[in-house]
């Protein structure tokens, strides 16, 4: 049994397609045909079940991917950390997120700092990061909702206080704080469905009692600015996205409390390479020293999913 066997397995199991598997591979497929042919005469069982040109995995393939699946990624875990003993390389971080507006001045501070270390970066749903950390396609998340599962640690690096923005001239402009039931009737600019800070702020409007009038929903932090700016309606917005300059009014919301936490995860089972560690650990540091004077936004000590977070940590 050949590595190499393995990994084509891999791939034409998750497609259940011969001709899509091979195209991905990049290689014949009645040469992949062949090298599933021996794998199976290896293990002794047929793996998928065929009709015709459908393949299907079997109860024999669904139960040898699982084995698969876990030696190829303690295998790659294993040429990361040899690698990074012998200094091969500068260290590569693959991070997922939903938004990148928390993220891009610290990723900018420490690439100023490890200016060889690599990034990739994914933008995905709540769901897509439990699964990309699962799969070990991305080393940490940085999300504002939790990820609860067993085998994912976290890190919350900071509280962000949220706030009703309303337009310059706007009813409520004067005032300092309301109670999120007295906007009950004002149009409101959102997130689309699903968007975590969506989910986040629906739960706050079920707790104040009311069901808000979207008049436009868009999938970026500043879109939402500039519409209130325009007069379009009013919105829920974090604190740190105020800005003194433009004719922006936030209102401290007193009641529910309405407040986000900003957490870095990773999956305490799986090889976190230096980088990624180097990465997490100055997050932390980052928004400790830059967030301390912020009163709307609160740096966190180190909390956990798991009671495993803390020997991770350390």
């Amino acid at each position: 049994m050949e590595l190499l066997q393995l990994e084509y397995f891999r791939t034409v199991a998750k497609l259940e397609h011969m001709t899509r598997a091979a195209e991905q591979l990049r290689i014949a497929q009645p040469a992949l045909s062949k090298t599933i042919a021996r794998l199976e005469k290896d293990v002794g069982v047929p793996l998928f079940d065929r009709q015709g040109r459908q393949i299907r995995l079997n109860t024999f393939g669904k139960a040898f991917l699982d084995k698969v699946e876990a030696a190829l990624t303690l295998l790659e875990e294993g040429r990361k950390e040899v690698s990074e003993l012998a200094g091969l390389e500068h260290g590569s971080i693959h991070l997922a997120t939903s938004t990148l507006e928390r993220l891009s001045e610290p990723l900018s501070a420490f690439l100023s700092l490890h200016p060889n270390v690599n990034f990739r970066i994914t933008q995905a749903s709540m769901e897509e990061m439990a699964d990309l950390l699962e799969a070990g396609e991305v080393d940490v998340c940085f999300t504002a909702l939790p990820i609860e599962k067993p085998e994912f640690s976290a890190l919350s690096v900071m509280n962000e206080d949220v706030y009703l923005a309303v337009p310059a001239g706007h009813r409520l402009a004067g005032r300092h704080s309301i109670s999120l039931i007295e906007a009950a009737g004002e149009p409101f600019i959102g997130y689309k469905e699903g968007f975590p800070f969506q989910k986040m702020n629906d739960a706050y409007f079920r707790e104040a009692g009311f069901t808000p009038n979207f008049v436009c929903r868009v999938d970026e932090p500043a879109a939402i600015a500039s519409l209130v700016r325009a007069g379009l309606g009013v919105a829920l917005v974090g604190g740190c996205g105020r800005d003194g300059a433009s004719p922006l009014t936030l209102l401290s919301i007193e009641s529910p409390v309405c407040q986000r936490q900003f957490q870095i995860v990773w999956h305490n089972k799986r090889y976190l390479s230096l980088a990624a560690r180097k990465f997490r650990d100055y997050l932390v540091q980052y928004f400790a020293e830059h967030l301390q004077s912020d009163k709307n936004v609160t740096s966190l000590s180190v909390t956990s999913m798991d009671r495993q977070s803390n020997a991770v940590y350390s």
